[in-house]
């Protein structure tokens, strides 16, 4: 999300008009003082985040004027001063913001090796491409809590940076050729529809993707391009649109963002026509005009790009010490309004005026030199950061020399990949000890929260190793959640092929999320059918569950192998992020930790006895019930217990995880040491 071009850029739609637009500085403040609002509370402006979307349309829009009429000697020069341009309006801002940010996370987070990995990144616009990588990690960090998570719109708009120059060129828009406006219409046109569609379909099927990655936001940064040279082209276009009263779209625009975020894909595209319908109608003389030129708004649309990077680090570091309070609100804004206004007084505005060189290529090199050195002084952040938080007590560190090497998570999850998952495949763990025991780890994310550790244990043991999970998908299999067929089939399948290679001395570890899938005030109103269709309430589908495991528990080990069931332990049902936020530290007093943080062991306890009171007779030596995690912890004061250890609402910690695991086996060597075959 940049302001990409300065208030001296040519901005006109008809030659002979100003060059400079101050609403457009106006439609920015208005775009970020909506997404300010979403990030402080998404009750108030559910869909405020559409900001964004219209800084891209903003952003085509005023890069395309800013190219029109622009003379070069040839492609490379006039590729060197695009280049010149972006880096000097964005680069200098960005790494100071990145730095400083990340001397401050490290004093509050404890991991901060996510953070500052996004942090390395957005320095060469690739933070929206590690962003979605983590997105498919299961326990990647609440984004809330990285202070650079918003520096994905910046990636994607950089990496738009890098394609639109070569279609401005080639197309000869760049060269004033005859046909130039018409062939870049044209092309962009093409891509525009290719994106929407990717965008659409992107959706449904792979929503992070079309969140994060520049091919399926393209479109809306094309949709400012392609106003542009409808203006210039087609004056009849611009007649018609300036009809339109701008009031009633900016109100639409609002209207909009009050849509509940399940509506994203309409709401999009909306935003979009409606960002290039404002910029066409806002014309002197109306009320919206007024209201946009005026002084104090256009400011902020002035330092609206330092006012984005700054607002989401302010935001993210108060969540780390003193939370967000409606008394902390006007501290924090002040100090979203004092940093965005000292960046772009003392960074922005002398750094886009100065001569770095005579040379425009050596130009670029410098900003890459600066990217470069602020991503090599990140790491070294890192190590001071980790140095920090082992001094403070507050990371374990668990050595895993002897894990499976990246052990393919995503592969073997039953939704993701599951030919290989549910034939138990080689490249869902190893099996490299012939004729020695198989160590088996089925379940939902509560037994993937163990996986490296086993892996790491088999592979100590030199064990054979087999991990297949679902999220939330409960195994043995033995109800369906409503929707929940594929999960079903999918499961019976591994149970299957499990139960066919078993042999005598084989360790089943299985672990699920029961007291969430179980509870009723967890479940969020889930329903339940037997295979049948027939409905079941929730008690009755934990005892069929109940009866279902002990089945399989009697078949596992009348083949000689052993069983290890792990139930969840406590969960936060509403806990929103990190249970890092719930520690008592010398910047997190005892006020800003959540009531989410904190949980009844008690009622915890009663679910699982009611439910699974048969686990109390269920020992014959060759069948552990893991019911109460917290039998190896220290997360509960008396019947109060805190998410402290927590991932987040419902898995623990990795260091946390390992200590679990760690214990018991220690506790119970006999179970999962296996007789040599």
């Amino acid at each position: 999300m940049t302001a990409v071009a300065s208030p001296s850029s040519p901005n006109t739609i008809v030659a002979g008009k100003s060059k400079y637009r101050p609403e457009i500085d106006g439609l920015r403040a208005f775009a970020v003082v909506a997404v300010i609002i979403n990030h402080f509370n998404k009750d108030l402006l559910p869909s405020g985040y559409l900001g964004v979307d219209i800084f891209f349309v903003i952003s085509g829009y005023v890069i395309t004027a800013s190219l029109a009429g622009r003379e070069s000697k040839n492609f490379l020069d006039f590729l060197s001063g695009f280049y010149e341009r972006r880096i000097k309006r964005l680069v200098p801002a960005l790494v100071v913001f990145v730095l400083i940010t990340s001397v401050l996370i490290c004093l509050f987070n404890p991991d901060p090796k996510i953070a500052l990995t996004t942090g390395k990144r957005s320095l060469f616009g690739l933070s929206n491409n590690y962003l979605y990588w983590l997105s498919t990690d299961y326990f990647a960090q609440s984004t809330e809590l990285n202070p650079f998570t918003h520096t994905w719109s910046l990636g994607v708009e950089e990496q738009f940076y890098l394609l639109f120059p070569f279609l401005i060129w080639f197309s000869g828009f760049g060269r004033q050729a005859e046909n130039g406006a018409r062939n870049l219409f044209f092309w962009v046109g093409a891509l525009t529809i290719a994106s929407l569609i990717g965008f659409i379909y992107l959706y449904q099927v792979n929503q992070p993707a079309a969140y994060f990655l520049m091919p399926s936001r393209f479109w809306e940064m094309a949709a400012g391009c392609l106003l542009f040279i409808g203006f210039q082209k087609r004056a009849r276009i611009e007649h018609v649109l300036v009809q339109v009263p701008p009031l009633l779209v900016v109100a639409a625009m609002v209207g909009v963002m009050f849509l509940p975020v399940s509506a994203a894909v309409p709401a999009t595209i909306a935003i979009v026509i409606l960002s290039a319908v404002l910029i066409a109608c806002l014309k002197k003389g109306t009320t919206a005009y007024n209201l946009f030129t005026l002084e104090k708004v256009v400011y902020v649309g002035l330092i609206s790009y330092s006012l984005y990077l700054w607002h989401w680090s302010v935001l993210c570091i108060s969540r780390w010490t003193i939370g967000i309070h409606w008394w902390s609100v006007p501290i924090q804004i002040g100090l979203m309004l004092l940093m965005a206004a000292g960046s772009y007084k003392w960074i922005e505005t002398p750094s886009r005026r100065a001569k770095w060189s005579l040379q425009r290529w050596k130009t670029v090199g410098i900003g890459l030199t600066f990217s470069a050195s602020g991503a090599i002084l990140l790491i070294g952040y890192g190590r001071a950061g980790e140095s920090y938080s082992i001094f403070l007590g507050s990371n374990v560190k668990t050595e895993q020399k002897n894990a499976l090497p990246h052990l393919p998570s995503k592969q073997c999850n039953i939704y993701e990949d599951h030919p290989k998952a549910v034939e138990l495949s080689s490249d869902c763990g190893a099996a490299d000890f012939k004729g020695r025991p198989t160590l088996y780890s089925l379940g939902d994310s509560h037994a993937q929260q163990f996986n490296d550790f086993l892996a790491e244990y088999a592979r100590r043991k030199h064990y054979n190793y087999i991990f297949v999970w679902g999220n939330s998908c409960l195994f043995p299999s033995a109800v369906i959640r409503e929707g929940g067929e594929i999960c079903f089939e999918r499961q019976r399948l591994v149970e299957r092929e499990m139960l066919s290679r078993l042999s005598e001395n084989d360790i089943v570890f299985i672990g699920n999320a029961l007291y969430a899938r179980f509870n009723k005030h967890w479940s969020n109103g889930e329903k339940y059918v037997t295979r049948s269709g027939a409905s079941l309430n929730i008690d009755d589908a934990a005892k069929m569950f109940s009866r279902r495991f002990q089945a399989l528990a009697e078949t596992i080990t009348s083949k000689g192998a052993k069983v290890v069931f792990y139930i969840d332990g406590v969960q936060f049902p509403g806990l929103k992020s990190s249970g890092d936020m719930c520690k008592i530290e010398w910047f997190r007093p005892q006020f800003a930790v959540a009531k989410e943080c904190l949980h009844d062991l008690d009622d915890y306890l009663r679910i699982i006895n009611r439910n699974f009171s048969w686990r109390k007779n269920w020992d014959n030596g060759r069948t552990k019930i893991v019911w109460n995690a917290y039998a190896y912890g220290d997360s509960c004061s008396g019947s109060i217990c805190n998410a402290s250890r927590y991932n987040d609402s419902n898995h623990f910690k990795k260091d946390y995880a390992a200590y679990h695991f760690h214990t018991f086996v220690h506790n119970h060597p006999d179970l999962f040491a296996a007789a040599k075959k």
